[in-house]
């Protein structure tokens, strides 16, 4: 689906400010409501908006260890049968089947380095877990950027017309 400068400043505004309404939305960009409802309907029909939610930060409510944990699964274990038996670690935000030495990848998060100990131990348990690899998180310095992509892209569509 392709996007222009209209639709990434809907955008941006959304991102910035959630609650904002599509009337006040409409009145910073200077287009009409409709406008701005129409461009949110396409682009949730798209794909490209997935959901206007609000965005939970672990370490607030006492979950600040970060870490990516490679797993390598038993041959003959399909995915699902790993997947599902995470699903019970509530500590898993994020489960990526990946290239590469490993073949699944995913995001934890832990109150304390010990807590992430047994959260750790839990999932070497997971049925068809071979090995797992884990790596700390110190700092992060972006997180969800999507913004610029999706502003270049919109300028890209915006220069072809």
């Amino acid at each position: 689906m392709q996007i222009d400068r209209l639709d990434a400043a809907i955008i941006d505004i959304f991102t910035e400010e959630p609650g904002i309404g599509v009337l006040e939305c409409s009145r910073r960009l200077k287009v009409a409501r409709a406008t701005v409802q129409g461009r949110l309907d396409r682009l949730h029909r798209g794909g490209v908006i997935t959901g206007i939610v609000p965005q939970v930060n672990p370490a607030a409510f006492g979950y600040p260890v970060i870490t990516f944990c490679s797993i390598e699964i038993t041959q003959g274990t399909g995915h699902e049968t790993v997947f599902a038996s995470m699903e019970a670690i509530p500590e898993i935000l994020e489960m990526h089947t990946v290239s590469g030495a490993s073949d699944i990848l995913v995001k934890i998060v832990a109150k304390s380095t010990t807590d992430l100990q047994r959260v750790l131990d839990a999932l070497a348990q997971a049925p068809g877990v071979a090995r797992t690899s884990s790596v700390i998180v110190l700092s992060t310095h972006v997180q969800n950027r999507c913004l610029p992509l999706l502003h270049a892209a919109a300028e890209e569509v915006d220069e072809r017309l």
